[in-house]
């Protein structure tokens, strides 16, 4: 009996490896809501393209506006939990690792399951890819506006370019936007929102002069 639940471990062990391992290499060709959308809308826009053939502002803006500290921590940012935490926030402590394995293998919405999947599958996720290609299949699945995934889709819906062409400007605001990418514009943001993106763009210049985007840049 014993023999039979550690066998039966090691399977279960050995397909989830198998599940996460090929997207190392492989491109996600979609997500479950990516397609939820699709349904929703009758399409949506998306292409992939990968990360050295975007302009370096945009990562570095990514990251220092979603989660400064990607390069030094394992897939959970300690530090930023306990601050949630401290400060009674529900929400907001998620890193851009958790965001893909969200993104690509589970669903959106909050529940208890979801959540204990994420927490599970992503130290996986860490130890299999490397920092640099957990970036760029967050640039290519994250929602960026309605209809909208991915950053190439992005700059050329909103600032009529491509990936590599976007500004530092440009890049501060679209990461602003996506928090919530469906009400926000990178290309008509609010008073407090350019402040936002302009504290962006410094801690982009911070994270790039701190070593803190090592991992990721070319």
């Amino acid at each position: 009996m014993v023999r039979r639940l550690g066998y039966s471990v090691l399977a279960a062990l050995a397909a989830i490896v198998l599940l996460v391992l090929p997207y190392r290499w492989i491109d996600p060709p979609t997500t479950s809501y990516i397609l939820s959308e699709s349904r929703r809308l009758g399409q949506v826009e998306r292409s992939w393209v990968d990360i050295e053939e975007v302009a370096p502002a945009l990562p570095r803006a990514l990251v220092a506006s979603e989660d400064a500290n990607f390069c030094l921590h394992p897939g959970f940012d300690v530090q930023a939990i306990r601050t949630v935490i401290e400060r009674g926030e529900a929400r907001g402590a998620s890193t851009i690792t958790q965001q893909v394995v969200k993104n690509v293998y589970l669903w959106q919405g909050r529940s208890w399951v979801r959540k204990a999947l994420e927490t599970g599958l992503t130290p996986l996720v860490e130890t299999l890819w490397p920092k640099r290609r957990i970036l760029e299949i967050y640039l290519n699945v994250a929602e960026t506006g309605e209809g909208l995934f991915g950053v190439g889709a992005a700059a050329r819906r909103y600032f009529g370019t491509t990936a590599a062409e976007l500004s530092p400007v440009q890049a501060a605001s679209l990461a602003v936007v996506l928090p919530n990418p469906k009400r926000r514009d990178p290309t008509a943001l609010s008073s407090g929102l350019r402040q936002a993106a302009a504290r962006v763009r410094d801690g982009a210049a911070t994270i790039r002069a701190d070593g803190r985007s090592d991992c990721f840049e070319g």
